[in-house]
């Protein structure tokens, strides 16, 4: 591969271990690899403006009767569940305009909060503990994710689970025409390596339990 410019971040926003290298150049997007988490990260200078994000997320079309988008959710909410005791607290992050997923797990008998810095922004949520958070769709939009994860982390309570749902990057062949690349609002890319990255940094049990699916708990 040919050398691409000077990375553009001191270091790497996930793992906060070196500073990440070029990776490649994709349709004036330059986009970043760390060797130690694994994690690929648009550069900086690449993002859009939080006005230009809240008018892509204003688009999306997340209704919570729709049948086909709560499949998709059960990748998730089903072996959370599992793992939960009846009547668990839970805080949905990044929940969106149309957070379904807190109304599934309502309706399994579970209590929810929801917190999103443009479609709920009152952070009263963020000053309580929970037993669990969910984070659908949210982690590779974040500018800091290293910032989010440690925030997260003190937001759960001793045994507490955090579940995941986000595209993993498998295949660098494939990078530039990926769908998941595609969507502008997409700034971070995990590997599974990447989640194994941030267990251990954390002290974090880890579970795969569906493709593209991460459960992670704090330790007790």
């Amino acid at each position: 591969m040919v050398a691409g410019p000077e990375p553009e971040l001191a270091m790497c926003p996930v793992c906060l271990h070196g500073a990440p290298g070029f990776f490649r150049e994709v349709g004036g997007k330059t986009y970043l690899r760390c060797a130690t988490c694994e994690a690929t990260i648009m550069a900086p200078q690449s993002r859009l403006t939080a006005g230009e994000e809240r008018q892509i997320y204003e688009l999306h079309e997340n209704n919570p009767e729709d049948a086909g988008y709560r499949r998709f959710l059960a990748r998730l909410s089903k072996p959370l569940t599992a793992k939960l005791q009846p009547g668990a607290k839970g805080l949905d992050f990044g929940c969106g305009p149309g957070p379904a997923l807190a109304g599934m797990l309502e309706e399994s008998g579970f209590t929810m909060a929801l917190y999103d810095p443009f479609f709920q922004p009152d952070t009263t949520a963020l000053s309580d503990t929970y037993d669990f958070i969910t984070c659908t769709e949210v982690m590779e939009h974040l500018h800091q994710p290293s910032d989010v994860f440690d925030r997260l982390d003190r937001l759960l309570r001793p045994g507490g689970w955090l579940g995941i749902m986000t595209c993993f990057q498998t295949d660098d062949e494939r990078f530039d025409n990926w769908h998941y690349r595609r969507d502008p609002t997409h700034v971070v890319f995990y590997r599974q390596a990447t989640f194994d990255w941030l267990a251990r940094q954390r002290a974090w049990e880890l579970e795969i339990p569906a493709k593209d699916v991460v459960l992670l708990r704090k330790g007790r």
